[in-house]
């Protein structure tokens, strides 16, 4: 079974993966691990962090000459801002002065803060907030990004961007899709929004915000072509594959809601316009095709009874806006018992476009879980040959 986790806090000197169950012979190409890792730091409305921070994956377990080995994966990404740190978070030692500066004791609405101290009994907020920060992510983009190079192997491809920021929102992908055109034209724009008049608005719409010294949230899409028809499973529910990537796309921090395919929207028409029909394929068949039938449209976003029929899978995820504010909110001084401003802690105006690689990432090991517990194979020529052979049979049905 495929399964990773993660170590470390937002100031902590590294953050830790282990991914284990990841076949034997997977290539990794380590240039574009790491750029998956920048794209998370960048785009517009980051804060100071991402200037300190040079995010890279130092592979230290179940990788030699490029390769996975079959064993657990381990991956460090080290914190640079740990030297700021050092002596108030360190095992080596703690400066009481500097602990006194950094402690946090007035919670900022919409974080962890109050509710992770009241559970784990805790007097500073920073206790929390380390752990709770969307700084995790770094670790889950490497895991994501190790993920993606199986899936890549088995021409599963995978692409997220902005659908939404603020109140911009960007005109719908095209039913045909050029994933090679879409995929430049994402990593082109530093809003990774696939529509460059769209982009310009949600720059405009970030310097607004910035002004008003508020933040602004967005909504994501996930989009998985290549997908074999048949992962996940509508006998049992907690396999049913819509419910695993909700899940996982719930789990990113400042996430709350998910779609798959129409969404919301397919709850306000009538079935007549919801439903996917079903229909012969054209002969000759395409190298690509997954079965001898096809939908013209894919309001389903690729999942019918929790399974994957075959069409591209499309999930979608809200992120609310950054929390921590500029001009804060009222909170209690849980010293004083006062209500003063909540604390306030470095931050973003907005992080939706990193927020789409991280969407990506878990969307990533979540399909490639659901591939191998399909296919099995404790190498890649195993899995291949399980497969293609299965697609095969498909194609013969």
């Amino acid at each position: 079974m495929l399964r990773y986790l993660t170590a470390g806090e937002s100031h902590g000197p590294m953050l830790l993966a282990i991914l284990e169950g990841m076949p034997a012979g997977v290539a990794l190409d380590l240039e574009r691990v790491d750029a998956r890792l920048r794209a998370r730091q960048a785009g517009p409305g980051r804060g100071g962090r991402q200037r300190i921070e040079r995010d890279a994956v130092e592979f230290v377990a179940g990788v030699r000459g490029g390769e996975t080995l079959g064993s657990p994966v381990g991956m460090i990404v080290h914190n640079r801002d740990w030297q700021n740190w050092q002596g108030v978070l360190g095992a080596a030692g703690i400066d009481p002065e500097r602990a006194r500066a950094k402690a946090l004791h007035r919670p900022r609405p919409g974080h962890a803060d109050l509710a992770g101290a009241l559970k784990y009994a805790r007097q500073d907020l920073r206790d929390v907030l380390e752990r709770a920060s969307a700084r995790e992510t770094a670790a889950r983009v490497a895991v994501g990004a190790v993920c993606a190079e199986l899936l890549a192997a088995l021409g599963i491809r995978l692409l997220a961007h902005v659908v939404a920021l603020g109140t911009v929102q960007a005109p719908a992908l095209p039913e045909a899709r050029d994933m090679d055109a879409l995929g430049a034209a994402v990593e082109a724009s530093d809003c990774r929004c696939h529509d460059a008049q769209a982009t310009r608005a949600m720059h405009e719409a970030i310097v607004e915000a910035t002004r008003a010294r508020d933040s602004l949230g967005g909504v994501i899409e996930v989009v998985a072509t290549g997908v074999p028809v048949g992962l996940g499973s509508y006998a049992a529910s907690d396999r049913r594959l819509d419910g695993r990537l909700a899940g996982a796309l719930m789990s990113i921090q400042a996430m709350k809601g998910v779609e798959v395919g129409s969404g919301f929207e397919a709850a306000r028409l009538p079935g007549s316009r919801v439903h996917d029909e079903i229909l012969p394929r054209p002969e000759p068949l395409a190298a690509d095709a997954a079965s001898r039938y096809m939908r013209p449209t894919n309001r389903a976003g690729g999942l019918e009874g929790g399974v994957s029929n075959g069409e591209p899978i499309v999930v979608r995820c809200a992120m609310k806006p950054i929390p921590t504010l500029l001009a804060p909110l009222r909170s209690v001084d849980l010293h004083s018992g006062e209500v003063e401003a909540a604390g306030y802690e470095r931050s973003d105006v907005t992080s939706v476009p990193a927020a789409s690689v991280v969407a990506e990432a878990v969307v990533a090991f979540v399909l490639a879980q659901a591939v191998l517990e399909k296919f099995g194979g404790d190498s890649l020529t195993e899995l291949r040959r399980n497969l293609e052979g299965y697609r095969r049979q498909v194609l013969e049905r």
